[in-house]
């Protein structure tokens, strides 16, 4: 694996575990997809620092637990807003 992508993998790593962030905000912080981020994060991390992607693996799946909720709330927030309803 190439130098660039390993230090980016421990940085969004270092990040999730830092902010509890999603791996949408980790992909928007470093400028990549969130496809490649979630890929970082769940596949080459473990082979680079085990330690961290343990760490990693309870903050995505506690986000993962709560996705729903988060998306019920973002509803209600658009439409109270537009006054619709």
């Amino acid at each position: 694996m190439r130098e660039y992508i390993e230090e980016r993998v421990l940085n969004i790593g270092e990040y999730i575990v830092a902010n509890n962030a999603t791996v949408r905000q980790a992909a928007k912080e470093f400028g990549v997809s969130k496809s490649t981020a979630h890929k970082d994060a769940a596949d080459r991390l473990p082979k680079i620092n085990p330690a961290l992607a343990q760490n990693v693996r309870k903050v995505l799946d506690v986000n993962k637990s709560e996705r729903h909720i988060r998306g019920g709330l973002a509803t209600r927030d658009k439409y109270s807003r537009s006054n619709i309803g």
